[in-house]
């Protein structure tokens, strides 16, 4: 490669800040050769995060198409042929179109009351204000500082009391109660303007209407996020599905994969069982992430 061609492609690296007015490293900045060297190192750091981050899933992607054989004796990553029928072959085998349809109904009573519930409660403490609404608030931040964990026994044995043991209520409701949840709605609720609620209340609207028809238009980015967050947490959530739903027939995809330990099961469909586990939350990432970061800025930002 000529000095030249190395040239274009300096210019063209560093073109792209030309124009650039905000953030760490400006327009300006990229005229020193110390900020030029900075860019080249954070771009390569950056890189590295990435093959580290990919290598994982490509390599399980990639084994998948291996047979055992195959898996046990080659060396190389990439396997002999790309059949797809070996995927279809152990999607059928494993069962997991019924594993799919249980992940989706949990996922789907999550996602309604983590909108619902945290919100209706984020309503509450942003606008409607009620007394002792502080203490309330600040009781919801301190259990931010409490592992989930702890409280798994206590949870467990009250959901064996209420006799929903075997259902997916408890899943559901366990993401109607979740702090950071009710954290990132109040920050955002609190940046609605106060003069569109008021022209609410004198039309005559009352609490839950102002909800429904003014808050949650309104906070469709923030709703965005919380959507994806529970989405991806309630897909790979494993101990409370495991401990409500084992042995009931509704096992989710990760409580199905934990069961493999105690079957004959090879390794290859192991692998391939990962692979349709972790497809779901790839691609909502992959098709969202857009969203996720101008909803987050959205609700953390204030001003």
């Amino acid at each position: 490669m000529s000095k030249k061609d190395i040239g274009k492609k300096h210019n063209k690296f560093f073109g792209k800040y030309e124009n650039k007015k905000d953030g760490v490293i400006r327009g300006f900045d990229v005229h020193s050769t110390k900020v030029k060297i900075l860019c080249i190192i954070i771009m390569i750091l950056c890189l590295s995060f990435v093959v580290v981050s990919v290598f994982p899933i490509l390599w399980v992607f990639l084994a998948s198409f291996k047979d055992i054989k195959e898996f046990t004796r080659e060396v190389s990553i990439i396997p002999k042929s790309f059949d797809l029928s070996k995927l279809q072959e152990s999607w059928n085998a494993l069962k997991f179109q019924k594993y799919y349809i249980n992940s989706f109904i949990s996922v789907g009573g999550s996602v309604i009351c983590a909108v619902i519930f945290n919100g209706l409660l984020a309503y509450g403490f942003a606008v409607l204000r009620p007394k002792g609404y502080k203490i309330a608030y600040g009781l919801v931040m301190w259990s931010l500082l409490i592992p989930a964990t702890t409280s798994i026994v206590a949870v467990f044995r009250n959901i064996n009391l209420v006799g929903l043991n075997g259902t997916f209520v408890p899943l559901w409701l366990a993401f109607g109660a979740n702090a950071f949840y009710v954290v990132i709605f109040k920050e955002f609720f609190q940046e609605i303007p106060k003069e569109i609620l008021e022209a609410a209340k004198l039309d005559g609207a009352g609490v839950l209407k102002v909800f429904s028809t003014i808050m949650i238009p309104l906070s469709k980015p923030i709703i965005m996020v919380v959507v994806i967050f529970a989405i991806t947490a309630a897909w790979s959530d494993f101990l409370l599905p495991y401990l409500v739903l084992n042995g009931s027939g509704k096992e989710t995809v990760m409580v199905k994969l934990f069961s493999f330990k105690d079957t004959p099961t090879d390794a290859v469909s192991v692998l391939r069982a990962t692979l349709f586990a972790i497809i779901p939350p790839t691609v909502l990432f992959a098709l969202f992430q857009k969203q996720i970061t101008d909803g987050a800025t959205a609700g953390a930002v204030k001003g």
